[in-house]
C-alpha cells in the first residue's frame, strides 16, 4: 500500500509526464493521463490506490467549475441560453432513464439502473475544457456552458433516486419537483449572494495575495452553504463564478488579476489531469470488484450504454432544434442554427468525466448492485474519454466549420478601439497628472506607433500588439535576454543580492511578456 505522500508523488509525476509527452505525440493531455493511469494500475501496489467520492466533490469540483464557469463568456450563454437550458435539464432526464431502461432490458433492478443513469448522464466539464479545444468558438462555450449547468441536475436526480433506493419510501412529483426547484433556484441564489459578498470583500483587499486568497475560499464557500440547505453547490459555484467574472474587472489590481490567473491555470490543469489519471487507476479497481463469470454481461452494458449515451444526445438535439424552429422564427434565430454535422460533433464532444464516476462512487453501499453500478459507470468513462477523445479531431475537420476568426476579429477591434480613446485621452489626462509635454509627446508617440501596427495587422487573425512587427519582437526579446544574462552575472560575482536580481528579473520578465506571442484564446 502506498502512503498519501507516495501517492501525491505518484499522481503529480504522471501528470507532468503526460502534460509534457502529450504535444510530442499529438495526444490530448487528458487522454493521455487517463492512459498513464491505465498502465500503472498494473502495479500492486498501486491498485490500493482509491478515488473518494467526497474528493472529488469536495476538492476538485469546486474548485474546476468555478474557474470554467469564470472563463465562460456571459454574452455567449445568454445568446444560446435556451439550448443550453435544454440540454442541462431535459437532456440529463431523458439519458437518465434511457440509460435505465437499458438496463433494464439486461435484467438490471430499476433503480440500480436509474443510478447508473444519473451518473452517467452529465456531460463533463473538466473533460469538455480539455479534450474540446480544438472546436469552433461558439460550439465549445455552449459545450462548456451546458457541463457547468448540468452537473447539478444530475446531482439532484442522484440524491434524489439514492435515497429513494435506500430508504424505500416514494416521493410524489410534487415533493420531486420542490426539491429541484429547491436545488436550482437555492443553489442560484447562494451563489449569487457569494458572487457579490465576494465583489464587496476583494474592493476592500488591495494586497494581491489576500484578495487571491479569497477568491479561492469563494467557490468551497459558496458550495459549503448551499449544500446545508440542500440546494445544489453545482449551481452555487457556477453561479459565484458567473458573477465574479462580470466584477472582477472593475474591482481587482494588475498584480492581483495576473496572480489569479497564473494560480488559477496551474492549479486547474493539474487537478483536471490528477483527475484523469485517478479515474484510469480506479478503472483497474472496478475490474477487480466484480465477479469475473459477470464480466461479460458487464462489458457488453458497458458497450450498450455508450451507445445510449450518443443516440439520446443527437436525436434530443436535432427534436430541440425542430421544436425551436416550430415556436421561434424570428431571422436572429434562424442564424443560430447548426447543421446536423455539427449536431454530430457535439455528440461526440459530450464526453463523460470525474463527475460520473464520483457519483457512481458515492453510491450508497446498500443499493443492490453497487459494485456493477461502479464498473459500468468506469467503463462508459473511460469508452467516452479514449473513443470519443480519438475521433473527435476527425468529427470536426468532417464537421466543415466555417473558419471562425469571430474571437481574433473582436480583439483586434477592441484592442484598436481601446487605443484609440486612449490616445485621444492623453492631452487631458497629462494636464490632469500634469505631466510635461516631452513626457506627453512621447506617449503620444509610442500610443500612434502601436496604432499603426494594429492597423498593419489587417485580417485580424492574430490580434498581438506586434503581430505586424516580428522583427521588433525578436530584438526585443534578445535585448531583454541580455540584460537578464549581465544581472545574473552581477548575482553570481556578488555584485548585487538575489533579491535585487529578483526584483529586476520581475521586471524583466513583465517586459517579455508584452512581446511574447499572445496565449490562445479559450
Amino acid at each position: 500500500m502506498i502512503d498519501p505522500l507516495g501517492v501525491v508523488v505518484l499522481v503529480g509525476t504522471l501528470v507532468v509526464a503526460g502534460s509534457w509527452a502529450a504535444p510530442w505525440l499529438r495526444l490530448p493531455a487528458p487522454l493521455l493521463h487517463l492512459f498513464l493511469g491505465l498502465l500503472s494500475g498494473f502495479v500492486p501496489a498501486v491498485r490500493e490506490i482509491h478515488l473518494p467520492a467526497e474528493v472529488v466533490l469536495v476538492l476538485f469540483l469546486p474548485a474546476l467549475l468555478f474557474w470554467e464557469a469564470f472563463t465562460t463568456p456571459l454574452r455567449e450563454v445568454r445568446r444560446d441560453m435556451r439550448v443550453i437550458l435544454l440540454l442541462s435539464t431535459l437532456l440529463v432526464v431523458a439519458t437518465a432513464y434511457g440509460v435505465a431502461g437499458a438496463g433494464v432490458a439486461l435484467g438490471w433492478s430499476w433503480m440500480a439502473a436509474l443510478v447508473l443513469g444519473a451518473a452517467l448522464a452529465p456531460t463533463d466539464a473538466t473533460a469538455v475544457g480539455g479534450l474540446a479545444r480544438a472546436l469552433p468558438h461558439r460550439n465549445a462555450i455552449q459545450l462548456r456552458a451546458e457541463s457547468l449547468v448540468n452537473d447539478g441536475t444530475a446531482l439532484v436526480m442522484f440524491t434524489i433516486t439514492a435515497g429513494v433506493a435506500v430508504s424505500g419510501v416514494s416521493l410524489t412529483g410534487w415533493q420531486v419537483t420542490g426539491l429541484i426547484v429547491l436545488a436550482y433556484l437555492g443553489g442560484g441564489a447562494i451563489g449569487l449572494a457569494a458572487g457579490l459578498l465576494g465583489t464587496l470583500v476583494l474592493k476592500r483587499l488591495p494586497d494581491a495575495i489576500t484578495a487571491n486568497a479569497a477568491m479561492v475560499l469563494l467557490p468551497f464557500a459558496a458550495f459549503l452553504a448551499a449544500e446545508q440547505v440542500h440546494a445544489s453547490g453545482v449551481i452555487a459555484v457556477v453561479v459565484a463564478g458567473l458573477v465574479i467574472s462580470q466584477t472582477v474587472p472593475r474591482t481587482g489590481t494588475a498584480q492581483s488579476r495576473q496572480q489569479m490567473t497564473s494560480f488559477w491555470t496551474l492549479t486547474t490543469r493539474s487537478l483536471n489531469g490528477a483527475l484523469f489519471v485517478l479515474i484510469g487507476i480506479e478503472a483497474q479497481s472496478a475490474v477487480r470488484a466484480v465477479p469475473a463469470a459477470s464480466l461479460p454481461g458487464l462489458l457488453l452494458f458497458c458497450g450498450i450504454a455508450w451507445i445510449v449515451l450518443l443516440l439520446i444526445r443527437f436525436v434530443f438535439q436535432v427534436l430541440t432544434a425542430w421544436l425551436l424552429r416550430l415556436v421561434d422564427r424570428r431571422p436572429s434565430q434562424r442564424g443560430r442554427r447548426m447543421s446536423h454535422r455539427a449536431r454530430v460533433v457535439s455528440t461526440i464532444a459530450g464526453f463523460r468525466g470525474a463527475v460520473s464516476l464520483a457519483v457512481a462512487l458515492a453510491v450508497p453501499s446498500g443499493i443492490p448492485g453497487h459494485d456493477q453500478i461502479v464498473f459500468v459507470a468506469t467503463g462508459v468513462v473511460v469508452l467516452t474519454l479514449t473513443v470519443q477523445g480519438v475521433l473527435l479531431p476527425w468529427a470536426i475537420r468532417w464537421g466543415r466549420f466555417e473558419p471562425d476568426t469571430a474571437m481574433a476579429d473582436e480583439l483586434s477591434t477592441a484592442q484598436r478601439r481601446s487605443t484609440l480613446a486612449a490616445l485621444e485621452a492623453v492631452e487631458d489626462l497629462a494636464l490632469r497628472v500634469g505631466a510635461p509635454d516631452p513626457v506627453r509627446d512621447r506617449l503620444m508617440g509610442e500610443y500612434r506607433d502601436r496604432l499603426r501596427r494594429i492597423d498593419g495587422a489587417g485580417d485580424g487573425s492574430d490580434p498581438s500588439l506586434w503581430a505586424a512587427d516580428p522583427e521588433y519582437a525578436a530584438l526585443g526579446l534578445a535585448v531583454l535576454e541580455h540584460k537578464r544574462s549581465v544581472l545574473i552575472g552581477m548575482r553570481d560575482g556578488k555584485a548585487i543580492s538575489d533579491t535585487t536580481l529578483r526584483v529586476l528579473q520581475t521586471r524583466i520578465d513583465r517586459d517579455v511578456l508584452r512581446l511574447a506571442p499572445p496565449p490562445p484564446i479559450e
